[in-house]
């Protein structure tokens, strides 16, 4: 019985690292067509390190857990690793309401933009059109820009480290001027540099986070109890759920 479970798990792993292969491949070519890009527009080379090729078949840190093959380990805040999922939650942020959510296998944000553009897009027309978005550096790519931007969503993604504190001198000068002819990527940049811009997106903070917080600490709900992704995404949607009857109770008018 031991070795049929020992057989089944490198089957798994090997068909997970035919899958990994596939989507790093397919980063793989798209970084390496925006090198080409970019050289073709300046006549440069482009600086830095060129992007590597995927490796093929299983690495040797790769694992399957046996108690939930769906969950993955992941890195954690802090430092470490957990076998866990990722949930993912998009907050309006007036209201701090969840309107929509997530549980995915993978620890990288970036892959998840696109999902969530498409889960607002479906909301009923009566809630609204969104006209921004939010997010850290962890969801920034040219190509999540672009898809914001087709999605008629303005999109305010960090798009790298972004001090705490600016100096009092910073914080009210003026922006440089817009660049001329900017793609995506750099009109997001300048707007990110403009008052209105900092303005906006210093709301990034005090939207999901508090939500999270609230989740954790004022719900109790510190992981996920049930087993298989399937069932994860429905305990999320329940979680999330009682957040929103809660916060809308918040919300009523004094009566």
């Amino acid at each position: 019985m031991r070795l049929e479970k020992l057989a089944a798990a490198r089957t798994k792993i090997e068909a997970r690292a035919k899958e990994r292969f596939v989507r790093e491949q397919a980063e793989y070519q798209a970084k390496l067509a925006a090198r080409k890009a970019k050289a073709a527009a300046t006549g440069k080379r482009p600086g830095g390190t060129p992007p590597q090729p995927p490796v093929a078949g299983p690495l040797p840190a790769d694992q399957i857990n046996l108690t939930d093959e769906e969950s993955r380990i992941m890195p954690v805040a802090g430092g470490g690793f957990e076998q866990c999922y990722n949930a993912q939650a998009v907050v309006a942020a007036g209201s701090l309401l969840v309107v929509a959510v997530e549980v995915v296998q993978t620890a990288n944000d970036k892959q998840q933009m696109q999902p969530m553009l498409n889960k607002i897009a479906a909301l009923p027309d009566a809630l609204g059109q969104a006209e921004t978005l939010l997010a850290d550096t962890g969801y920034f790519s040219a190509a999540k820009v672009t898809a914001c931007a087709a999605a008629k969503i303005e999109p305010l993604i960090a798009m790298g480290h972004r001090p705490h504190h600016l100096p009092l001198h910073d914080r009210f000068a003026a922006p440089p001027p817009p660049p001329a002819n900017a793609t995506s990527v750099e009109a997001m940049g300048y707007r990110l540099k403009t008052q209105r811009g900092r303005k906006l997106y210093a709301l990034r903070k005090q939207t999901p986070e508090p939500v999270f917080g609230s989740i954790k600490s004022v719900l109790g709900f510190r992981q996920f109890l049930l087993r298989g992704i399937d069932r994860v995404r429905g305990e999320w949607s329940l979680v999330t759920m009682a957040w929103n009857l809660k916060r809308m109770f918040t919300l009523r008018p004094a009566q």
